[in-house]
């Protein structure tokens, strides 16, 4: 049996609401494993309606954008940002989704350069069948969890994303 340890952060650098590196180290290989077989299982449900995970994502985020419930649209470099993707890539995923006729384009009133992107009543119905599997998947993997313990791990993705994004718009500098 070996009596040696993790080596010992500098005094001061851990407390109890920081965890040693290798933990976080850890969670992050967890966390990276989990997303694999969520996206996998995601991929593998949604293949029948032949849409991927990311086009499914971009339906949600345009039917549960503020302004997006009825006939109002959302400018394709919005969701772009919303979806944090690349302007091009955003555009990939709208092209696929038109072409299924889940989405449409139309001219933005305010500034004829750019485009809106609008739900189609079809793009309205797949989001029901496309929730039902995003439910039926994550409830696969997370249901041995405990309510409390899912709660929690919520949560805390939920802090470290918070400060991830207050850190990046802090500017760029050392890792915090």
């Amino acid at each position: 049996m070996s009596t040696s340890s993790a080596p010992s952060a500098p005094s001061g650098a851990t407390g109890p609401s920081t965890p040693p590196a290798d933990t976080a180290a850890e969670l992050a290989d967890a966390l990276t494993r989990a997303m694999k077989r969520i996206r996998r299982q995601t991929m593998a449900r949604l293949e029948p309606y032949g849409i991927t995970p990311g086009q499914a994502r971009a339906l949600r985020t345009l039917a549960h954008a503020p302004g997006c419930e009825g006939r109002e649209t959302m400018r394709l470099s919005e969701l772009a940002e919303r979806l944090h993707i690349a302007p091009r890539s955003a555009t990939t995923v709208v092209d696929a989704l038109e072409e299924a006729g889940l989405v449409e384009r139309v001219p933005d009133p305010a500034d004829r350069r750019a485009v809106r992107v609008v739900l189609t009543a079809a793009g309205h119905g797949a989001l029901e069948r496309f929730g039902q599997v995003r439910q039926e998947v994550a409830q696969e993997y997370f249901g041995p969890v405990s309510r409390p313990d899912q709660a929690a791990l919520l949560q805390a993705l939920r802090t470290a994303e918070l400060a991830f994004e207050q850190n990046r718009a802090a500017g760029p500098g050392p890792a915090r």
